[in-house]
């Protein structure tokens, strides 16, 4: 794409979308990542300013009252937004770039760059999901259990994105996520009838 480009890159909770851009980002130095803002208190590693600006609620309620989020919405308990000079600034000076948002973003996002183009990760099925979940430690049972529902209802949203990438082997994800970005299409194709059984794993159970 000759343009720069908006992208939207969402999925479910221990999809693997953080991992994806980061390693993306470190590959393409013409793609840059938008920074949010978000009430959640930091995890492990995470630094302010890279990883998110962390916030008090009031402080991000004013800036929200200022328009000056491009997208906000509160996910779980907590609220996340996308300052909007700074993407627009980085659009301008000729980078790709990213935002890291959920589906509820996103078509805010659409209300201001119709042309923006919608990513959306799909772990490869129910099992892995939850043994992601589990496995990184981070949240208790209730919270795992509660992350499974709403990995469904995330999901039920895939018709509003243009792109399905699965996250079944990280490199391979990786090569569509950028070929996506570089070329307008994934790397790997043929793989409807793939996307369509794992759609069918997270939608048609109950």
């Amino acid at each position: 794409m000759s343009e720069p480009t908006l992208f939207i890159v969402a999925s479910p909770s221990g999809g693997g979308k953080s991992s994806l851009i980061s390693a993306l980002l470190q590959r393409d130095e013409g793609v840059r990542l938008s920074v949010s803002h978000t009430t959640r208190p930091a995890r492990p590693r995470e630094e302010h300013g890279v990883h998110y600006y962390f916030v008090n609620e009031p402080e991000f309620l004013e800036l929200a009252s200022r328009d000056a989020f491009l997208e906000h919405a509160q996910v779980f308990d907590n609220y996340y937004g996308t300052g909007r000079d700074a993407v627009e600034k980085q659009l301008a000076d000729g980078f790709d770039v990213l935002l890291d948002i959920d589906w509820q973003g996103a078509r805010q996002v659409r209300e201001s760059f119709p042309s923006s183009r919608g990513i959306f990760i799909l772990p490869p099925s129910m099992e892995e999901l939850h043994r992601r979940l589990t496995d990184r430690g981070q949240d208790n049972a209730d919270v795992v259990a509660r992350r499974m529902r709403d990995a469904k209802a995330e999901i039920s949203h895939f018709q509003e994105f243009d792109y399905l990438v699965v996250n079944d082997d990280f490199d391979k994800a990786l090569e569509d996520l950028h070929s996506i970005v570089r070329s307008g299409k994934p790397a790997r194709t043929g793989q409807e009838h793939y996307i369509h059984e794992i759609l069918a794993d997270f939608l048609e159970t109950g």
